[in-house]
């Protein structure tokens, strides 16, 4: 009996349905059953469904009550392999794959669609699928059982041409279990109280008023900082507000947080004011509430490695950007508990264990601190110093102190810094660079040309400067300009995106755990990961995050001493968890 079946939905909501050997090709005929629950359901030995897309299948399945073990997204395969091969930002469907094999024309892939506020899950149902990039509908390339068995088939040889392929594997893999987490995030929900979402926003906003208008303390805000100026002025536009300062003699570049407070102008304190709370309003408020929770929960579009990176992403709702006071929405149901866990100091620890740098290794495997133990060994106990230095080393910061503070961590952790400064080099030079397990950032990451601005790494000068920059002969100054900004990239290319291919490990670990008890995960954020489960499960999902960490860590990187560990809060509120 085989453990490892291959699955293509069929017309009326059927499938067909093939046993696969250890090799991965068919032992038997396939089977044609007339619905596609029933298939997975009568078949419960299956440890492993091939199939074309998770998104397509698993939330027709979840519906029904039915849960499996592991699968392989052929899809996500494809994107994950043709990064290693040079050639992101080729059409990634089956179909398109199936298309390059025979040679014939390619496909492109189908239009990303934008999320539909409110509805379950709307993303992941049997009309759309996720790709690395983007959402798009997923009966466009539905592929017969033998054409997917034909593209899987040659992906498991184009594995077998990686430069690890036994680290490649495990990334397909990891992220194939990613692939169901979002899945199964989505359907569950994140626990949301609308009713002290409501309380918090009229002690916050105060009252609305008829036709949309801004609630009362916005508008009473937005009345303070006219007065100081003498005239109205709108808050929420920045250019109004750096004309009003620049008609009171102070000049402002722009209307950020930073160079306000280093104003003196009575306009300033209520200025900031009206931003905060106008970014609840309009990020958070009554209208946010309305599109996103439904039936006591907030169900945002997770999608797992939705960045260059890896990183996940939300499809709308602003899951990832909740602020601390809106988290006191986040209750648990009676009876259960939030727990919220928080990786510690997790890209430095990713960095010894990819660099292999014995000293950061060691303070990595024995400090709870990170930070405070490089600092005395090379920055004279001055921890802040030691973590601008660390970033800075994974970052790129080169302003200020950061020559100086890189030089000081070259001297204690040679091996470290040279890992990120050689990624560095071959960005600049149009390389391809490589997280440990074998995701691959394009030669284009960094210049804004293949959407790494969402990758939530840090972008040094301005736009204009840096975008195009390589096709843009006959302007100094460019070329380089645009060759820094890769080398940057890929500079945390190579230590965050192996932290996410770290953290996929660490979630198909935990989902095994949870898989049997009531608990469920219903957040997640490149590192923390918050578990709803009954109060008296709590202990035993704190061990299990903590085993799952250690576990995910062999995976990932092997035998090393670096440990990555979790503070972990036992809550009812999200907001009391830090």
């Amino acid at each position: 009996m085989t453990d490892r079946w291959a699955l293509a939905p069929a017309e009326g909501g059927g499938a067909e349905v093939a046993a696969l050997g250890p090799d991965g090709v068919p032992v038997g005929p396939a089977v044609h059953e007339p619905d596609l629950v029933a298939a997975v359901r009568g078949r419960p030995e299956v440890t492993r469904w091939v199939w074309r897309s998770t998104a397509e299948i698993y939330p027709r399945l979840l519906a029904a009550g039915v849960r499996v073990e592991r699968c392989y997204d052929v899809e996500d395969a494809e994107t994950l392999l043709l990064g290693h091969e040079g050639r992101s930002g080729e059409p990634r469907s089956a179909a398109a794959a199936l298309a390059r094999l025979r040679g014939g024309p390619v496909p492109p892939d189908p239009p990303q669609r934008a999320a539909e506020p409110g509805a379950q899950s709307s993303l992941f149902d049997a009309s759309g699928a996720f790709g690395a990039f983007g959402a798009f509908s997923a009966h466009g390339s539905r592929l017969p059982l033998d054409d997917l068995l034909t593209v899987y088939a040659e992906q498991q040889r184009r594995h077998d041409r990686t430069a690890h392929p036994e680290r490649m594997r495990l990334l397909t893999a990891s992220e194939s279990a990613g692939m169901l987490v979002a899945a199964e995030m989505n359907r569950a929900g994140l626990p949301w109280s609308a009713d002290v979402h409501r309380e918090l926003l009229h002690e916050l906003l105060g009252e609305r008023y008829a036709g949309g208008g801004e609630p009362r303390r916005l508008a009473e805000l937005a009345d303070e900082v006219s007065a100081a100026f003498g005239r109205r002025v709108r808050p929420d536009l920045p250019a109004d507000v750096v004309r009003a300062f620049g008609q009171a003699g102070t000049k402002i570049g722009s209307t950020r947080r930073w160079e306000l407070e280093s104003v003196d102008h009575p306009a300033v304190k209520p200025l900031l004011e009206y931003k905060k709370l106008y970014r609840i309003w309009v990020a958070h408020g009554w209208s946010w509430l309305h599109d996103w929770v439904r039936d006591g929960r907030f169900r945002p579009e997770f999608h797992a490695g939705g960045t260059v990176t890896g990183r996940w992403v939300t499809n709308g709702g602003g899951a990832l950007q909740i602020p601390k006071i809106i988290r006191r929405a986040v209750i648990a149901d009676p009876g259960w508990r939030l727990v919220v866990a928080d990786a510690d100091q997790m890209e430095p620890r990713v960095l010894a264990a990819i660099s292999r740098d014995p000293g950061l290794m060691e303070v990595a495997g024995r400090a709870t601190d990170l930070y405070q133990s490089v600092s005395e060994r090379a920055f004279s106990g001055d921890r802040a110093q030691a973590k601008l230095a660390v970033l800075g080393a994974v970052y790129g910061q080169t302003s200020g102190d950061g020559l100086k503070n890189l030089a000081a961590l070259r001297r204690r952790f040679p091996l470290a810094v040279a890992y990120v400064d050689d990624a560095a080099r071959a960005g600049e030079e149009g390389r391809l660079v490589r997280t440990w397990l074998g995701r691959t950032c394009p030669p284009a990451a960094g210049t804004g040309e293949d959407g790494s601005e969402e990758a939530g790494i840090p972008q040094d000068g301005p736009p204009d400067a840096l975008a195009g920059a390589d096709r843009a002969p006959g302007r100094p100054g460019y070329a380089s300009a645009n060759s820094r900004a890769r080398g940057r990239f890929a500079r945390n290319f190579v230590v965050q995106g192996s932290a996410a291919d770290w953290a996929l490990l660490m979630l198909a670990a935990l989902r095994r755990t949870c898989a049997g008890l009531a608990a469920e995960l219903v957040f997640f954020q490149h590192d923390e990961v918050i578990v709803h489960c009954p109060e008296e499960e709590a202990d035993t999902v704190v061990t299990a995050i903590r085993e799952a960490a250690d576990l995910a860590g062999r995976l990932t990187f092997g035998e090393t001493p670096v440990r990555f560990p979790f503070t972990t809060a036992v809550v009812e509120c999200y907001a009391d968890a830090k």
